[in-house]
């Protein structure tokens, strides 16, 4: 990670996306969560949203471990989501199987591996606009996992959504991945969300 959990205030504004509350029928199993009504970030967070140097500001912030990312969410804010709200945001009332829906996934959709896709690192935010859910909210599916607050056995977190170097199952979005609170990954970013 560049630049620490310091946020530059001459960073890009976050444009944050209202997605309205309901009733989640979280994971496979379908156990039913409450949502309240939340702001969520269009995209994970990018250097330029945080003012940091980069080579391109539209790339995502990767490599902070979960602490790294809980300070800089509340540091802009608002905090992680919770792996239910994750879920409610990506699939919406109508449980759609992708964010985009319930069309299979291809190259326009999301970065992800397959198809004759190889991508070695994640590349820009907001780069694949059909792969959006209908409210706005760009690459949950693919580019890189997003961590979230809710905790795994073992003390991990759990992380949603895959990556750039993820299969399309693990975009589905009930799929459930974790990894321990301290790695800090290439294929890891940070989503803000706040209650409405």
């Amino acid at each position: 990670m560049n630049g620490g959990t310091v946020v530059n205030p001459t960073g890009e504004p976050l444009r944050w996306i209202p997605v309205a509350g309901g009733t989640c029928l979280y994971g496979d199993a379908q156990r039913t969560r409450p949502i309240r009504d939340l702001l969520v970030s269009a995209t994970v967070l990018t250097y330029g949203q945080l003012g940091w140097s980069s080579s391109d500001p539209d790339l995502p912030i990767t490599g902070a471990d979960h602490a790294e990312a809980d300070r800089l969410a509340v540091a802009l804010g608002g905090r992680l989501p919770t792996s239910a709200e994750w879920e409610w945001i990506a699939s919406g009332p109508a449980r759609r199987l992708y964010p985009w829906g319930n069309q299979p996934w291809a190259p326009p959709l999301a970065q992800l591996s397959g198809a004759g896709c190889a991508p070695d690192r994640p590349g820009r935010v907001g780069a694949h606009p059909a792969g959006a859910t209908p409210e706005g909210v760009h690459d949950l599916a693919g580019l890189v996992w997003e961590w979230t607050s809710s905790t795994m056995l073992g003390g991990g977190r759990m992380l949603r959504g895959g990556s750039y170097a993820s299969k399309p199952l693990y975009a589905q979005c009930t799929f459930l991945n974790g990894a321990p609170a301290e790695l800090s990954s290439p294929g890891i970013g940070i989503r803000v969300v706040k209650t409405a």
